[in-house]
């Protein structure tokens, strides 16, 4: 069977469509993933203030998700402490927080909100500011590499920044975090 060359064009055409349609569809999941990693991560900070339910807290939480969420990955003891620290590292200093998330280019966060349909799910956060934060644009795991690596929260969000600006992978990032770029660069 011989195609003409329009049908050719077209199905280049459509590939392309396809593919990105594949990454709008993962930065999304990657999206709702991280606000429920927030979101977890508010409710076991509220919850351990709110009772001393023990060392085994962790273990017992992630059996439980995983037996009622089997398919779901994500909430391993590890993880979930990873999800209480990612809540605690950037909802730290509400005033300080407010001067970053100022700091971060308009465009992105622009973008961001083109991208987002932001009346979907209502989130706990100590500021209505990180609703649309352009740090729910990369993965997960560059996130626990930043916020395990950085000693500031300037420091992370100029991680987050250059991620988003330069498309890093998670070892481009690593690599950049353990050569100091936050501190060549004279941030």
């Amino acid at each position: 069977m011989k195609f003409d060359k329009e049908y050719k064009k077209w199905l280049i055409d459509l590939k392309s469509r396809i593919r990105k349609s594949q990454i709008k569809a993962a930065i999304k999941v990657n999206t709702e993933n991280l606000h429920l990693y927030w979101d977890l991560g508010h409710d076991i900070v509220v919850r351990q203030m709110e009772a001393a339910w023990g060392s085994g807290f962790f273990e017992q939480l992630s059996k439980d998700l995983r037996s009622e969420f089997p398919d779901m990955q994500g909430f391993s003891s590890t993880n979930l402490k990873y999800c209480r620290r990612f809540y605690l590292f950037y909802a730290q200093d509400n005033s300080n927080r407010q001067q970053l998330v100022d700091e971060i280019p308009q465009q992105l966060v622009a973008e961001l909100q083109a991208a987002n349909n932001k009346g979907d799910i209502i989130r706990h956060q100590v500021g209505d500011e990180l609703v649309d934060h352009p740090m729910f644009q990369i993965p997960w795991r560059h996130h626990v590499q930043i916020f395990t690596k950085s000693k500031s929260m300037k420091e992370a969000f100029f991680y987050i920044q250059k991620t988003i600006e330069n498309g890093w992978s998670r070892a481009v990032l690593m690599n950049f975090i353990e050569a100091d770029l936050f501190f060549a660069n004279g941030t």
